[in-house]
């Protein structure tokens, strides 16, 4: 019998019990008829009752003739010396002993079990929330179990990561068929950690995975192994594995695993020995203790691999590293087709340009922008999800939502649409540098009282010295704009100009781009590792050198700004005409701004090489 019928006859107990009390209570209502004392003297007196049977507190009995069409009355007691009056009267009496312990239990067991229950109750909710359970449950897993119908996802729903679905094949292929795929010899890796940036589909991959293999998938994320009791964490993971060993073939995943397997030491205050290593060092004796051909494989995600334990990765443990890296253009592609299954397209909408559109998103990036994009159309009550939608919806993303209520005055206004209309002019001025998408000085986000969209043309991964001076150019053009036409200076560049100074540091310090410094690298590049300020780093040379890096970074902005000027200036007359259409239109798009690019004078003269 299953649960919803089991329930279901409940009810119709409780049903039958509640018609069977209201029955006996009419039947009562209809027989007995209740008097006051004063009425059952009368009655006595006139020999009118017939038998009565005393209680402690009532009195109960029957009629002689009926009166009112009732053949019984009850009263209350009253009188002590009753019985005389009965005896002398004639009357058949009995006393009833009314046996009251069953009362008074119940008036003391059922407050005490129902402020027990509540407790319990209360008590149980408080446990969940905080993680632990029940007490008689507190070290169990508590791992999510998927078995080959719950787990939908196969290797055709994730697009955009091929040479990590190849390396995975192979763990497909060994649960399939464990045997044969050993057959020379080989075994299996005991571990495979998937590594890259969040929102790169390392969590969806392992669920592909378990889809495609056809066996359990014990889904648990690091944090849920450790809790506030001391040993709870390992005594999950000993469960876990258990579990796993009951069902193998089976899949055990672990999804954020460095909340788990942090270095051991990394937190010296904490303490030589604290829950999290005692757990660490569980989850290790398990990976040595399990048998590869059994058909167990362990699964982890991180994109922290910086702070694993070098023991959690040594051979016979985490055996592979694959990179989940976010998608280059094709994959972008293959990715936004997999995503616009579940919406309607329209035919105007081309997935090639929005790949392009859409450099250095992550796959749960580009599943958030179709979304949008659907929302937006919903919004306008189309039938369809058109280009226009995709572009506002990227707009969205990566400038923010529009602020049409943030009223600028017309002085602000004009600063703002000559400042972006810098940045669009050096662009399309300059060589190797994105493309302009859009410009608009409607505002956008927290701060942004305008913006310029550029569109890169293809993924790079490497540039120039000369690429990276023309980004840096195209940063301060909004500042040279400004300068240039107005001949003061504002701070609507606070960011373009802490973008430029990076890039600038990076050129000094990392790159080796400046000739005076010679070719060395003096600032290791920036992890945010736990425990030390976003941004810091480790200064590796002494104060002449920091004071010679500070001069060749002022040098390359300047000289920078300069060039920028000298453009700008060549082109004034385009600057103010662009400007003015901005200010009337708000927004250009790159069709419009098309008409400008061959009106533009280019530089006048190459920039010098840094001295």
């Amino acid at each position: 019998m299953d649960q919803k019928n089991k329930i279901n006859l409940w009810y119709f107990v409780l049903a039958l019990f509640g018609v069977v009390l209201l029955h006996d209570l009419w039947v009562g209502a209809q027989r007995i008829e209740p008097i006051p004392y004063s009425r059952f003297e009368q009655l006595v007196d006139n020999g009118l009752v017939d038998q009565v049977v005393i209680g402690s507190d009532r009195i109960t009995g029957s009629f002689t003739v009926p009166q009112n069409g009732k053949t019984e009355f009850v009263t209350t007691r009253v009188e002590p010396g009753l019985a005389e009056r009965l005896h002398d009267s004639g009357v058949t009496f009995t006393g009833a002993v009314e046996n009251t312990w069953l009362g008074t239990i119940l008036s003391w067991v059922v407050p005490a079990a129902v402020f027990v229950g509540l407790w319990v109750l209360v008590i149980r909710k408080f446990a969940e929330k905080q993680g632990f359970g029940g007490m008689m449950s507190i070290g169990k897993s508590r791992a999510k179990v998927y078995v080959e119908t719950d787990t939908k996802t196969r290797f055709e729903d994730v697009a955009g990561v091929d040479e990590a679905k190849a390396e995975l094949q192979e763990i497909v292929e060994f649960l399939k068929d464990p045997v044969s795929y050993g057959a020379l010899g080989a075994r299996m890796p005991k571990g495979v950690l998937l590594v890259g940036p969040p929102g790169t589909g390392k969590t969806m991959l392992a669920r592909a995975v378990a889809g495609e293999a056809g066996v359990p998938f014990f889904s648990i994320s690091g944090s849920e192994f450790v809790e506030m009791f001391v040993g709870v964490g390992a005594a999950r993971v000993r469960d876990l594995f258990e579990q796993a060993r009951a069902k193998a073939p089976a899949i055990i995943f672990v999804d954020e695993l460095d909340a788990l397997g942090r270095a051991r030491g990394s937190m010296p205050g904490v303490g030589g020995h604290d829950e999290r290593e005692q757990t660490l060092n569980q989850l290790l004796t398990e990976l040595d203790g399990f048998d590869p051909s059994s058909g167990l494989v362990l699964l982890a995600a991180t994109n922290r691999p910086e702070i694993l334990d070098p023991a959690l990765l040594r051979a016979g443990r985490f055996d592979r590293q694959v990179l989940v890296d976010r998608p280059d253009r094709p994959g972008r592609e293959a990715i936004l087709k997999v995503h616009m299954r579940k919406i309607r397209v329209g035919a105007d909408v081309e997935i090639g340009q929005l790949a392009g559109l859409t450099t250095g998103f992550s796959g749960a990036d580009l599943a958030n922008l179709v979304n949008e994009a659907a929302l937006l159309a919903t919004r306008r009550r189309a039938g369809r999800v058109a280009m226009e939608d995709f572009t506002n919806a990227i707009e969205r993303i990566v400038a923010g939502l529009e602020k049409r209520n943030r009223l600028l005055n017309p002085r602000e206004r004009e600063i703002v649409a000559y400042h972006e209309m810098g940045h669009a002019l050096t662009a399309m001025a300059l060589p190797g540098v994105d493309e302009v998408h859009k410009v608009s000085i409607i505002p956008r986000g927290i701060g942004a009282l305008g913006y310029t969209i550029q569109r890169p043309t293809e993924d790079r991964f490497l540039m120039t010295r000369e690429e990276l001076e023309n980004k840096i150019a195209v940063l301060l053009g909004g500042r040279a704009a400004e300068l240039l036409v107005f001949d003061h200076l504002s701070t609507g560049a606070a960011d373009d100009l802490a973008r430029a100074t990076d890039i600038a540091r990076a050129m000094a310090t990392r790159y080796g781009m400046v000739d005076d410094l010679g070719f060395v690298s003096y600032e290791a590049p920036q992890r945010e590792f736990l425990g030390q300020r976003p941004g810091a780093t480790e200064a590796r040379y002494g104060p002449e050198t920091a004071e010679r890096i500070d001069a060749a970074v002022r040098d390359i902005i300047a000289r920078v700004h300069d060039r920028v000027l000298m453009l700008l200036g060549a082109n004034r007359r385009l600057l103010e005409r662009s400007a003015d259409e901005l200010l009337e239109s708000e927004t250009l798009t790159d069709q419009e701004l098309a008409r400008y690019r061959d009106e533009l004078r280019r530089e006048p003269e190459p920039m010098r090489e840094t001295a």
